[in-house]
């Protein structure tokens, strides 16, 4: 294992009420998180969740209006940004045009006095962790998005810190590349040990790769768990909705259990009244069936290992249903369908 693989372990991470107004408008409402050593956690919400000015609290860029930063148990929230001991990576590429690939890596080694030989060959092995040692003197206009995007990782790895922050990182990607460099950052992450702490929109991404998932909303961490739990377990509807596809339906809420389309489903997540409700389904928990609903194909759709349907029941309500590729129905087809009879996330209807 090269020198620069050697990493120290991952430091812990921790929010302890966090806030952060912009212009009396709150971004941030008291966060609380815990990150252990070495753990990849996702922050993932819709824009203007605050993810990012958390991120950005993290790594020192934005001074917090309150709480606690803390790493390895130590307040950070007044020490400067390179003092932090913390590599950042972002959507935007952001090489130096002018310096070759292998002089990009090296330039935080530079900034802290490091011998030049030890920093050629630090950033030297960092390339080559990323693959891309065979295009290290080469300059950024040279590179691919995804060749860019390893250029800025190796930047943010070679100065060995323990924490890495990752901004959407993968957004300005396509989408082939996109998923194979995912992959990569895991890989490199749980080689070298580093606490990642991962920004995105994108669920599927934040499902992926994490160890836990942080659904944020207006400030406010509204869930933290495994991706599992998260998919199966979610705490409200607003965390079933963002994480993963759902069917919204029209249901009637009693003492816990919700009745869609004539069945009894149990209520996942908060309290609610009884009353009035949306229901979440997820297109897997919908499946064709001898007997049961009576519905009409809408349109199929090939999705590689599995296919989606929809289907229109009596009242004019589209259904997606998952399932395997064997199953083809056709525009048009009469079909019966039924739900799995697992629980449901639900909202009060509006």
């Amino acid at each position: 294992m090269s020198d620069t693989t050697q990493q120290t372990p991952g430091a812990t991470v921790e929010f302890v009420d966090v806030i952060k107004d912009f212009a009396g408008q709150r971004a941030l409402s008291g966060v609380n998180l815990s990150v252990a050593p070495g753990e990849f956690v996702a922050l993932l919400g819709p824009s203007g969740c605050g993810k990012t000015t958390a991120l950005r609290a993290l790594s020192g860029l934005e001074l917090v209006d309150g709480g606690s930063i803390l790493i390895d148990g130590v307040d950070v929230v007044n020490v400067p940004v390179n003092k932090r001991d913390m590599g950042m990576v972002f959507q935007s590429y952001s090489l130096f045009p002018h310096l070759t690939t292998i002089e990009n890596v090296e330039f935080g080694l530079r900034m802290r006095k490091v011998a030049a030989s030890e920093r050629r060959r630090r950033a030297s092995e960092t390339l080559e962790l990323v693959g891309l040692s065979h295009l290290e003197g080469r300059y950024a206009h040279q590179l691919s998005g995804g060749q860019q995007q390893r250029v800025a990782l190796a930047r943010a790895l070679v100065t060995r810190p323990r924490v890495l922050l990752l901004d959407e990182p993968l957004s300005a990607l396509d989408a082939k590349v996109r998923v194979q460099l995912r992959d990569e950052i895991r890989h490199i992450q749980t080689d070298l040990g580093i606490t990642t702490l991962f920004v995105t929109h994108d669920q599927e991404e934040a499902l992926a790769v994490a160890d836990r998932v942080a659904v944020m909303r207006d400030g406010n961490i509204e869930q933290i768990g495994t991706p599992e739990e998260l998919y199966m377990s979610p705490a409200n509807a607003f965390v079933a909705d963002f994480v993963g596809l759902s069917n919204h339906v029209d249901a009637e809420h009693v003492g816990g259990t919700v009745t869609v389309l004539g069945t009894r489903l149990p209520l996942l997540g908060e309290r609610q009244p009884d009353g009035p409700v949306t229901a979440l389904i997820r297109p897997e928990d919908v499946e064709f069936a001898v007997e049961g609903i009576p519905a009409t194909v809408v349109a199929s759709s090939f999705l590689g290992s599995l296919r989606r349907t929809q289907v229109r029941v009596a009242d004019g309500l589209i259904l997606s249903i998952q399932h395997e590729v064997g199953a083809h129905p056709a525009p048009g087809d009469p079909v019966h369908i039924t739900l799995r009879g697992r629980p449901v996330s639900a909202s009060p209807r509006v």
